[in-house]
């Protein structure tokens, strides 16, 4: 993940980590390891962090350079996250065996994904985004544009 982003945004709103980590409700330790790229930022946070800044996770991550404003005022609908995730491996036309061996994970994950029993990890998010060209923003409901420009 490209967390340069992070200090960028957070410089241009004047804040401090500590302020960024009390808004998420995290210690400051853990906010700066993810600003300094020490620690995966969970899928939540990023959503979190995309709705307080108002950009795109897309542009948040990394995934693209383009900055879009995004605020959609709600928390993360796993059953949207789910359906979308759903939705990216068919139009792949893989299987859940093929998508995890495609992306080093086991097929049980894949289906806990898809039948809402867990929130889909950043890190596998981030790289099935990067391979379909499938927005993150859409992925997670913040857009109905499908794909990154």
């Amino acid at each position: 993940m490209n967390n340069h982003k992070l200090e960028e945004l957070r410089c241009e709103k004047n804040l401090l980590k500590k302020d960024v980590a009390k808004y998420l409700g995290v210690v400051e330790s853990v906010y700066s390891e993810w600003e300094n790229n020490k620690l995966s930022i969970p899928t939540k946070r990023i959503y979190e962090l995309a709705e307080f800044y108002e950009v795109n996770v897309d542009y948040l991550v990394g995934v693209t350079n383009k900055k879009e404003h995004i605020k959609k005022n709600c928390d993360i609908d796993i059953s949207t996250v789910s359906l979308r995730l759903k939705e990216v491996r068919h139009y792949l036309k893989l299987s859940m065996r093929a998508l995890a061996k495609k992306f080093n994970t086991t097929s049980s994950a894949i289906s806990n994904y898809e039948n809402e029993k867990f929130l889909i990890l950043s890190t596998f998010l981030i790289e099935l985004s990067k391979y379909s060209n499938y927005s993150i923003d859409y992925m997670l409901g913040r857009s109905n544009k499908k794909f990154i420009d």
